[in-house]
């Protein structure tokens, strides 16, 4: 049986599969980007929690990441306007995960354009998502 962290992100995954997009999780970005574009969920880090010590409670703001890539020759800025705002209503949505996370949010996204020499260029940004959850065991 999963943990519960393990919970959490795999239930961050499915309410991402709602999209559009594919979205990966964890998997090396393809060569070829889809036409609509492509998340791929990375894990993230927990980070240091805070403690309380009666009952003993971690209480986490874990930091996954969402690596969203628009390949396209025009259009690419409305393209990548569109799956961002797509992807803050998805977790607008469902800020608990369907109780399992106390609060869900993502911070603003920093994109960059990357050229590729001999196809369309890149629009790609990393979109930190903060889950708020707490545990009674720092492994469970």
């Amino acid at each position: 049986m999963p943990r519960r962290r393990e919970t959490i992100l795999a239930a961050l995954h499915a309410r991402l599969q709602t999209l559009a997009v594919p979205v990966l999780r964890g998997e090396v970005v393809p060569e070829r980007i889809p036409a609509a574009g492509l998340i791929n969920l990375r894990d993230g880090k927990p980070g240091e929690p805070e403690v309380t010590m009666s009952p003993l409670t971690y209480f986490y703001e874990h930091r996954a990441e969402l690596e969203v890539v628009i390949q396209a020759g025009t259009g690419r800025d409305a393209l990548f306007d569109a799956l961002t705002a797509d992807i803050g209503a998805a977790l607008a949505a469902d800020r608990t995960l369907g109780g399992l996370c106390d609060w869900v949010e993502a911070e603003a996204p920093e994109p960059v354009d990357l050229a590729v020499e001999g196809a369309a260029s890149l629009k790609a940004a990393v979109i930190t998502v903060v889950l708020h959850y707490s545990l009674a065991d720092p492994l469970g």
